[in-house]
């Protein structure tokens, strides 16, 4: 890999490891959503240092070039972040779900109440 290549590669992992790490710290990023994150600054940074283990990789896959592999791991990255979004998706719909109920036999308990304190005072 090229030098400067290397130098923007590596630039770049160790830019999201810190942007991830500070969001986490500033509470804009839960640590859930952080741990994705993370991982692939990790391995970005790893396969930019030892490139033959990325050049070992490619072979392994049967991929023609490094950067076809990295390709497919940025695909399945965004597939992984895809799939984290819609279950964490999921079990707010079951909350919010929950909540709506919980709410509609609150009110229904409400007016069930008023309606009987306004048959008292007559």
């Amino acid at each position: 890999m090229p030098l400067k290549q290397q130098i923007f590669a590596i630039i770049v992992s160790l830019l999201v490891f810190v942007l991830t790490i500070d969001m986490v710290r500033k509470k804009r990023l839960r640590e859930e959503y952080s741990l994705l994150w993370l991982i692939t600054s990790v391995s970005m940074f790893i396969l930019v240092i030892k490139y033959d283990w990325l050049v070992a990789l490619t072979h392994l896959i049967g991929a023609g070039l490094p950067t076809s592999t990295l390709f497919l791991g940025s695909i399945i990255f965004l597939i992984l972040l895809a799939v984290q979004f819609s279950i964490k998706i999921s079990k707010l719909s079951d909350q919010l779900k929950d909540l709506v109920q919980d709410n509609a036999l609150m009110r229904h308990e409400f007016e069930k109440l008023k309606k009987e304190r306004g048959n008292e005072r007559d």
